[in-house]
């Protein structure tokens, strides 16, 4: 008996229950209007304006995490940017340090053909040293005895006259350049012949030669040009260790033209101050390689 009025009531709550959501969605579905629109009103009314002070205030929040993002992101750029950068500039080193080498190396076969220095057997070289001491004008290039060089023989650039071998290994040479305090070269004005001996005028001056014992009827003039006279200054005759025509420079300046004082300055063609390629002449008169 008692379980039977249980049941009885379950169903009672059961159905009420089922009314009461049929009620529920028949209003709903009716519009904002009645009671319930009003109730739904007045809760929107109550929390529309805790909801926008809520957005409000974690407004400098979001802003703050998405600041973070877009510094990291921004970051992450940068550095990507900076890596191509990098490489790009590498990039254009390589290539304008290989057309600066080209151009050199088009210049010294251009001279090779023109003076016919072919049957001296050039040999190119690299500069990788040079002396910093003022009293002692060398450079060391990257060929030596195993690459046919030997003490005594030529060096010159794509412009000029350089120096000569004065020390020898395995695989580097020393060059004693032709503004070292210890070098003399023969020498003659291109034009009209006049012979002399090209010394360095001062200790330390790379830009600097001199045109000494020239002949009293000898007059040279601002820029005449200065060649390898291919003679030993001692003799005259003999061949010395450099070929003949080689372009040394071109004169500067006259001091005390016409007098016994007379000295005439000489601008090397090479500039001694930024040698990269080199060639030394192998073969030769007295260059060591028949």
């Amino acid at each position: 008996m008692h379980d039977h009025k249980t049941v009885r009531r379950r169903r009672a709550v059961l159905g009420l229950l089922v009314a009461v959501a049929l009620i529920l969605l028949t209003v709903s579905f009716g519009g904002s209007t009645g009671v319930l629109g009003s109730v739904q009103r007045g809760v929107n009314e109550v929390l529309n304006p805790l909801q926008e002070g809520a957005s409000r205030a974690l407004k400098p929040v979001r802003d703050l995490f998405g600041w973070v993002g877009s510094t990291f992101e921004a970051k992450g750029e940068l550095e990507r940017m900076r890596a191509e950068r990098d490489r790009l500039r590498t990039e254009l080193v390589g290539k304008e340090a290989a057309q600066r080498e080209n151009d050199i190396l088009r210049r010294q076969v251009a001279m090779n053909e023109t003076l016919g220095l072919r049957r001296y057997a050039p040999v190119s070289a690299r500069v990788i040293g040079q002396s910093s001491n003022v009293w002692y004008a060398t450079v060391e290039v990257n060929q030596g005895a195993s690459d046919g060089v030997r003490r005594g023989m030529p060096v010159i650039s794509a412009q000029g006259l350089v120096g000569r071998v004065t020390d020898v290994t395995r695989g580097s040479a020393v060059v004693t350049l032709i503004t070292d305090h210890t070098s003399s070269v023969s020498a003659r004005e291109n034009r009209g012949g006049t012979p002399g001996l090209v010394r360095t005028a001062s200790t330390g001056n790379p830009r600097d030669l001199v045109l000494d014992y020239l002949p009293e009827e000898g007059r040279l003039e601002r820029g005449d040009r200065v060649v390898t006279a291919g003679t030993d200054p001692r003799t005259e005759c003999c061949a010395s260790l450099f070929p003949p025509n080689l372009p040394i420079g071109e004169v500067s300046r006259v001091e005390d033209a016409g007098s016994d004082t007379e000295e005439v300055h000489v601008r090397p063609f090479a500039d001694l101050r930024r040698l990269e390629l080199v060639q030394v002449l192998t073969r030769g008169p007295e260059a060591g390689v028949p």
